[in-house]
């Protein structure tokens, strides 16, 4: 016991000093670490990466073979040379950030009304580039004391102004005269920087801190411009820097002599050494805004989802019905059928052990041994006839116990491919741990948009740390199950989730690779992420599954299993494992799929904006786990009442069977929400929707099995039977 405690206490520690380094180094909570500059001061301005909802391929910023490319000189307020990039959490880098230090300089409280940044001179190729980029909506993110640069909008109301994160590269246009489509680029940034008077005693020295940012984007041809490059007249534009290079001078008739048909300007932009100089600027203002506090400068960022709040109720409100309804019926179930059941088989016992007694304690009862030089057969031998009857009657009510209690020497008994099951529950403790970690940490406000790359680093970090229960929890169903070789179900409970995910990743990456976009993961990376597997994660799955397999072993079961397994009768078709499996997941699936639909918008339609709702995502999580207990509960009796005792796997996959109706959903959002192009991004929202419900799967299932474990072991320990 004290070995035990020790080890618990062991493993706190760690845990403990993990999230302490963590905090101390990375973590950023509104109203904490608060940055403020004097007047004059220098403040960098980084710049990230493009993104698009139309696409699932991100590029970083000075990538792009169509903008100012870093000068590498050394600016005030950074320690840096534009170019360079900053040090990125592993969050960062798996979310496909890129951030590095521009030449844009910010002064605190200096305007500058125009400033000339660089002329690109651009080929056909670079310019079709350009042309793809802004035809399929890429957004810019800058970032500037960690705010991302913002486009303003206002509500419909026109009662509030909210952001939206990153600023469009360029707009497209149809030109009145041709009807053809048109695309500029925005070569002009006005930036608009609100700060106010820093709080407390920096305040007081005259500190200031920024408490917004904002980008208007403007596109301005090449002429009318001055000396310095900049537009002699900002607000008067005559005409917009557009996309567009002459086709080649080449005469088509001799290029297709035998046909009629003449390729679209797209396909005649061959290089012929042809360029377009593309010039480019920034403004700079500074306003002062007291009515926002700096730890609510990311409210701005929210305001938006705020209409969505009814909804949100009207989610938990819906679950809530659900939940309620199969509660009831889990009650029923519980306190009326089980607990009768029980109660007519514990009395047909006592009636049971009353004939034994009776038949013991009766003389003329049984057969009489005969005397010697008697002869013995059944006609010699006497009886009480009106006894045999009431024992006859006894007998009979015997009978009638039927369903679940008649299971009682197989329902233990291991099922098919019993070594299988072991890793995946572990797998599945350990993305539950993780979850709950996550929305734990989410709904403080610990894990917020303001700690970039954030929500992914801790997520890796507990799933990690979670291979002790993974461990654990493996190692006493493989146990339970007689498997004997701990360390071989070990090594597959540490490698069989995580090294499919791993393959597929990598298969992916090199898809993305091809594209040359920085959703792209590095070799490093991949090399820190399998050195995180295998020094850290598998030592701890060894240790949990020791722990849990030799100190804790078995599970022990109410009754004890029989040698020959018991037939199992013909089964309805609802009770069926496909068809039990999709009715039962389709209740899970409809307590979530409203707050899904929210989920789903900030991942793949509005990238701009910030999922920040996770007391509400909590509060259905919760709902959710008891749906998927009480269905998987009702589904498993229903089976166990059928005389089918096969119940290992079939809970496993009820309670995951709503990852079936979340793929197909997500099948469903592709085709009518999205609209994504090209091969490449549609392999990856298809990959990356599958991973999800896999891991949705995995955590759902092991909630399933753990909980249909506990009941049948309830309902058979109070049976008693032998």
């Amino acid at each position: 016991m004290a070995a035990d405690f020790r080890l618990r206490l062991s493993l706190g520690r760690v845990l403990l000093s993990f999230f302490a380094i963590s905090s101390a180094n990375a973590f950023y909570i509104p109203g904490w670490s608060i940055k403020s500059y004097k007047d004059n001061e220098a403040i960098p301005l980084l710049v990230n990466k493009v993104y698009s909802d139309n696409t699932q391929l991100q590029y970083a910023y000075y990538d792009l073979p169509f903008v100012c490319p870093p000068k590498g000189t050394n600016h005030a307020g950074s320690s840096l040379l534009s170019g360079q990039t900053i040090s990125l959490n592993l969050g960062e880098v798996l979310r496909g950030d890129r951030i590095t230090q521009s030449d844009i300089e910010l002064v605190m409280g200096k305007d500058a009304e125009c400033n000339y940044l660089c002329t690109k001179t651009v080929t056909r190729k670079d310019l079709k580039r350009a042309r793809e980029m802004v035809k399929d909506g890429y957004v810019a993110e800058w970032i500037v004391d960690n705010l991302p640069g913002a486009t303003s909008f206002v509500t419909v109301d026109k009662s509030r102004k909210y952001y939206a994160a990153g600023f469009k590269m360029g707009y497209k246009d149809i030109a009145p005269s041709s009807g053809k489509m048109r695309y500029y680029i925005n070569n002009h940034l006005t930036i608009v920087i609100r700060y106010r008077k820093a709080p407390g005693k920096d305040g007081e020295r005259g500190g200031k801190v920024v408490v917004g940012f904002e980008v208007y984007t403007k596109s301005i041809g090449p002429q009318k411009r001055n000396e310095s490059g900049c537009p002699a007249d900002i607000n008067e534009v005559d005409a917009p820097m557009e996309l567009y290079l002459r086709p080649n001078a080449t005469d088509l008739s001799l290029q297709y002599p035998h046909s009629s048909y003449y390729p679209p300007e797209s396909e005649q932009d061959v290089e012929d050494g042809a360029t377009l100089d593309i010039p480019y600027s920034y403004s700079v203002y500074w306003r002062e805004d007291d009515k926002i506090e700096w730890a609510h400068r990311w409210d701005l960022y929210f305001v938006n989802q705020e209409e969505g709040s009814r909804i949100h109720w009207l989610a938990i409100i819906n679950s809530l019905i659900i939940s309620g309804s199969l509660s009831a019926v889990v009650a029923m179930i519980l306190a009326r059928t089980i607990r009768g059941d029980i109660k007519s088989y514990k009395d047909a016992s006592i009636e049971d052990g009353k004939i034994r007694q009776k038949r013991k304690s009766r003389p003329g009862s049984g057969a009489r041994t005969p005397k010697a030089g008697e002869k013995g057969g059944l006609l010699e031998q006497v009886g009480d006839e009106g006894n045999d009857a009431d024992v006859s009657s006894d007998e009979e009510a015997l009978e009638d116990v039927t369903g679940w209690k008649l299971l009682h020497g197989d329902v233990f008994r291991a099922p098919w491919k019993g070594y299988l099951i072991a890793p995946l529950v572990g797998s599945g403790m350990q993305l539950v741990f993780m979850a709950i970690g996550l929305l734990f940490l989410s709904s403080l406000g610990i894990l917020n948009p303001s700690f970039r790359g954030g929500f992914v680093s801790v997520g890796v970090g507990l799933f990690v740390f979670a291979g002790v229960f993974s461990g654990y929890f493996s190692g006493r169903i493989y146990k339970t199950n007689g498997g004997k070789n701990w360390r071989k179900n070990t090594f597959i409970t540490a490698t069989l989730f995580p090294g499919l995910l791993f393959a597929l990743v990598f298969i992916l990456n090199l898809f993305v690779w091809a594209q040359a976009s920085s959703t792209a993961l590095p070799f490093g990376t991949l090399v820190g992420i399998i050195m995180l597997w295998l020094c850290i994660q598998l030592p701890l799955v060894y240790i949990g599954s020791w722990y849990g397999y030799i100190r804790h072993g078995a599970w022990e079961h109410p009754t004890k299993t029989t040698v020959i397994p018991r037939q199992v009768p013909v089964q309805p078709w609802y009770i069926k494992s496909p068809a039990s499996i999709l009715l039962a997941g389709l209740i899970p699936f409809a307590v979530i799929f409203i707050e899904l639909l929210f989920v789903f918008q900030s991942l793949w339609q509005d990238k701009s904006g910030y999922y920040y709702v996770f007391g509400f995502l909590s509060v259905v999580s919760v709902i959710l786990i008891l749906t998927i207990a009480e269905v998987t509960i009702v589904t498993i009796y229903i089976k166990l009442c059928s005389e089918d005792y096969n119940w290992w796997w079939h809970s496993f996959a009820v309670g995951g069977g709503s990852a079936v109706w979340v793929f197909l959903y997500c099948v469903w959002y592709y085709f009518t929400k999205l609209h994504i192009q090209g091969f490449i991004s549609s392999l990856l929202f298809f990959s990356y929707s599958f991973i999800a419900c896999v891991v949705y799967g995995l955590l759902c299932g092991t909630v399933g099995f753990l909980t249909a474990y506990a009941f049948v072991r309830r309902i058979y320990g109070a049976i008693k039977a032998d």
